[in-house]
């Protein structure tokens, strides 16, 4: 699932009325997809007022604004979720929302906890998924052989140095 956030009909009709308080989220992934959305325009205070009311006050409000106000967000996808429906009291979203910073394209995977108090969903925390770790392909340059670049040099001598 996308969030339609390049959208103004979708965004309007999906994600602004929670955010202007007009209706709850439902569902975790739908209190996940307007978190996504509060910190596309800035809506901060709703990034506050939807964290978990237990770990509220260790949330950095200054970097908070910092990071929505410099980053240009490109869109969320929800990759998964497990629980989290309109009849649960727990859930889990698994997202990779995508934003460029200073020109460079970055993508943030976490799987965030969510849960329901009184009927209102709220974030817990999050835990960052990393990317696969990078496998060399071919073999390894030795530090003796020849520089793959084409010098003529040995490796150590040249690129590998």
């Amino acid at each position: 699932m996308d969030v339609p956030f390049h959208d103004a009909a979708a965004l309007e009709s999906h994600c602004l009325p929670f955010l202007r308080g007009e209706q709850q989220p439902r569902t975790a992934s739908e209190l996940m997809a307007s978190r996504y959305i509060a910190y596309a325009t800035g809506a901060i205070d709703y990034l506050i007022d939807t964290h978990d009311p237990e770990t509220r006050g260790d949330t950095d409000r200054k970097a908070t604004e910092e990071w929505s106000r410099r980053a240009s967000w490109r869109g969320l996808e929800i990759v998964s979720t497990e629980l989290g429906g309109p009849d649960d009291e727990r859930g889990q979203v698994e997202f990779i929302a995508r934003y460029a910073l200073e020109g460079v394209e970055h993508s943030h995977h976490e799987r965030s906890e969510f849960r329901r108090i009184d009927g209102r969903w709220f974030f817990v925390n999050g835990d960052k998924i990393a990317a696969p770790p990078v496998r060399r392909v071919g073999a390894k340059v030795g530090r003796n052989d020849p520089c793959p670049c084409g010098s003529g040099k040995k490796h150590k001598k040249c690129c590998g140095g």
